[in-house]
């Protein structure tokens, strides 16, 4: 134990890191009829070869001169930092062209989807754009949506790809169906059922919507190119058999949609006029595009009516240093306990990062940072730290910690007293006020902060040392000048 004259040293380490300053996002909600004009948000915004596809866009009136996004996750998980970029991406754009955003959720694979993720993904589109998990304006434009929304419509379209034959039903089994397609180098094959009737289609089709065949028994196919280069052209899979109880839809189907179909479809019907979604999908384009032109005679799609289309733009998802962004192993650490949960601070979740303390600020600095090009990439994770650190040091309250502490006890303090100082909220930012700082006779100071010089008193410091040593003065941050008289 330390003896003393008078008080203590507190330990205050701060980094500040000036950088530039952040600029939050806010997001009004517009009707459609509102959005005719470029906005002057565009002006500040990061150009990248997205907002110059936009801006073309809006010079020709195409779509109506409206801009809408979408952001359609599956909620078979947590959301990740790779999401945040997707999420600042279509929130972002929207907003800077006086812009809207959908907010739908891809539930096709109701076997792994639980109301629990759905849940998550709410929050973490809220923390991220309203700073609030709670707050009561949604960021995203009208009623959340759900591809399962469109199911009958997605029916409806597959009857009339099967009346104009552009679609059959396959009795192929998985292995036969790989086969049938070929690869990269070699050209695909015409399955033995793809020259079917009309009529014996329609039939097959029904009975896959009545339930009368099991699970995976057959799949309803497009009818385009076997021998296209791109292998997502090889008659794609639209419709498959799958008894599983939907979140939303209960039992009334068994046969659900593949996410290429009901993608394509929902957008157009939504009036979404750019699709952005990450480069994994720019071979899936020319099907986007084919199932948009197929249906464009069927009346079902009514926005295309009025001149508006879908446009599929991709970009390059955020690859993190030393980071796992991979939904499918993420769920294996959860699963095999390895972490306590999709939102425990390891995890690099939005959820997770939240209860680390990051603020949502960061993760919007963070992605505007990084960028948006075709490129791929590996960001240093310290690129997001130093982004964390940089609004933090903005708009965090400062406080004092002892780490490794060693008690003082001040010798000529009176005995049952308490004395206050104030110490500044921020030492920046005098606006955001002061605290109360109490003190007694008995106070901890960091065993860093004192020097002993052994018994003799003949060990002598490190040159330029500056903290206390015995007999030495040192004046407490707020407070008084102490002396060390006794070790």
């Amino acid at each position: 134990m330390i003896l003393f004259i008078i008080l203590l040293l507190f330990t205050y380490n701060c980094v500040s890191y000036i950088l530039p300053s952040i600029r939050k996002l806010s997001f009004k909600l517009h009707s459609t009829e509102e959005l005719t004009d470029l906005s002057s948000n565009a002006k500040s915004l990061n150009k990248n070869f997205i907002t110059n596809i936009i801006e073309d866009d809006l010079k020709t009136n195409k779509n109506g001169g409206r801009v809408v996004t979408r952001f359609p996750p599956e909620p078979n998980g947590y959301l990740h930092l790779g999401h945040a970029k997707s999420i600042c991406l279509n929130f972002g754009i929207a907003q800077a062209y006086n812009g809207v955003t959908h907010m739908r959720f891809d539930d096709t694979n109701p076997a792994k989807e639980e109301i629990e993720y759905v849940r998550s993904i709410l929050d973490d589109v809220r923390w991220l754009i309203k700073d609030d998990v709670h707050s009561p304006e949604a960021p995203w434009f009208g009623p959340i949506r759900h591809a399962s929304d469109y199911f009958q419509t997605c029916y409806d379209a597959a009857i009339y790809l099967i009346n104009n034959n552009l679609a059959y039903v396959d009795d192929l089994t998985p292995d036969e169906m790989r086969e049938y397609r070929g690869t990269l180098t070699i050209p695909g094959k015409d399955s033995p059922y793809r020259t079917r009737s009309i009529e014996e289609n329609l039939e097959l089709f029904d009975n896959m919507f009545k339930g009368n065949f099991p699970d995976g028994k057959c799949v309803l196919r497009a009818k385009i190119d076997n021998k296209n280069p791109n292998l997502n052209m090889r008659d794609p899979t639209l419709y498959r058999i799958k008894r599983s109880t939907h979140p939303i839809t209960g039992d009334k189907w068994c046969i659900y949609p593949m996410y290429d179909f009901a993608h394509s479809l929902s957008d157009a019907l939504e009036g979404i006029t750019h699709s952005l979604c990450t480069l994994e999908f720019a071979d899936h384009r020319p099907l986007y595009d084919w199932v948009i032109d197929s249906l464009i005679p069927s009346n079902l799609i009514p926005n295309i009516e009025k001149g508006w289309r879908p446009t599929q733009i991709e970009f390059s998802r955020l690859n993190l240093q030393y980071t796992v962004l991979s939904k499918r192993k993420l769920i294996q650490l959860v699963t095999d306990k390895h972490v306590e949960g999709w939102d425990d601070p390891r995890m690099p979740t939005i959820s997770g990062v939240r209860r680390r303390g990051y603020p949502p600020a960061a993760i919007r600095l963070f992605c505007e940072r990084v960028g948006i090009s075709k490129a791929e990439n590996n960001i240093d994770v310290g690129v997001l730290e130093e982004c964390v650190r940089e609004v933090l040091d903005q708009n965090a309250n400062r406080a004092l910690v002892v780490l490794d502490p060693i008690k003082v006890t001040i010798t000529n303090w009176p005995e049952g007293t308490e004395d206050e100082f104030e110490a500044a909220l921020h030492p920046k930012r005098p606006e955001l006020g002061t605290r109360k700082v109490p003190f007694t006779g008995n106070v901890y100071i960091d065993r860093d902060d004192f020097f002993d010089t052994g018994v003799d008193g003949k060990i002598s410091p490190p040159k330029g040392y500056k903290r206390l040593v015995p007999g030495g003065l040192v004046r407490l941050k707020y407070a008084y000048v102490i002396t060390c008289n006794e070790v």
